[in-house]
């Protein structure tokens, strides 16, 4: 059922013009928004978090701005075969270029670190379409047919994909040849990442960034993808973290997590509805086994 969903809303997308698609998934998003009671709350209650002082109405536009923003979100995903480098021109801005291209004069390759902001996918095809040798870390999907549209999109861009369970090795060898990987670093699905402050809360967060830092000595760099209010996007390449190596890991694996955090954090309030998260996003967070 749900791949079908995706065949239709890929044949919108790909026979209508963005703007007419951007309406349709609009109205679907707004729809769903109303019949879902649970993610509605869910986003509320994470927005709550992040501003303690806004009022319900304020909270509530935004999470109906989040719904609308996500469905904005897949039409631009089922678009990707449309995607070529006249429309990087076009739609996308480029912001911070050289603190990628400074990092990987440095040949020890680069770890790129973003969230479930704005269009991360796209981010990745973008960078991938501005010459980096790029690979990301995905979650396999639990229906074969899916997972499979899913690393197709990306491959068709020239965006390699390394599945969760075999990403170690595979990321130590990517960044070994000077690649960059992606990670999308602000849900922890596993729990084993590490407990850290996340909106004056403590939050189990990935740590694969930091350790794949400590452990090649490669920067991080934060990278997010975010839509104007044109529907145009403007890519951000934020000055890197550099890596961390003391006799401790634990302490040196919370020292960089909490800076990549701190950096999803502002970009996250400046742009709460552009954070897909929904689910409560501190519910359940047991301690991490570091």
């Amino acid at each position: 059922m749900l791949f079908a969903l995706y065949r239709i809303g890929i044949f919108i997308a790909l026979n209508t013009p963005i703007r007419a698609g951007y309406r349709i998934a609009a109205f679907a998003s707004s729809l769903y928004a109303f019949f879902s009671l649970a993610d509605r709350d869910a986003l509320n209650d994470n927005l709550k978090q992040l501003f303690p002082d806004y009022e319900d109405d304020r909270l509530k536009s935004i999470a109906s701005q989040i719904f609308i923003n996500f469905g904005k979100y897949l039409v631009d995903f089922f678009r990707f075969s449309l995607i070529d480098a006249d429309y990087i021109k076009r739609y996308v801005k480029v912001e911070g270029r050289h603190h990628l291209d400074e990092v990987l004069k440095q040949k020890k390759g680069a770890i790129l670190t973003s969230a479930h902001i704005g269009n991360w996918e796209l981010g990745g095809v973008a960078l991938a379409a501005l010459g980096f040798p790029l690979s990301v870390v995905a979650l396999t999907h639990k229906q074969d047919n899916i997972d499979k549209f899913f690393t197709q999109q990306r491959l068709e861009k020239g965006v390699g994909v390394i599945p969760v369970g075999i990403a170690v090795r595979r990321c130590f060898k990517v960044l070994a040849n000077n690649g960059a990987i992606a990670l999308v670093s602000d849900r922890d699905y596993f729990d084993n990442g590490l407990e850290v402050e996340f909106f004056g809360k403590k939050a189990i967060i990935p740590k694969g960034p930091a350790l794949f830092s400590r452990r090649c000595l490669a920067p991080i760099v934060p990278v997010f993808m975010l839509r104007n209010k044109d529907d145009t996007f403007t890519l951000k390449i934020l000055e890197p973290i550099m890596p961390v190596h003391t006799h401790n890991e634990h302490e040196d694996l919370i020292c960089v997590t909490e800076k990549v955090i701190k950096v999803i954090e502002d970009v996250v309030k400046e742009n709460p509805e552009q954070w897909f998260v929904f689910k409560r996003f501190w519910e359940k967070m047991g301690r991490g086994r570091g």
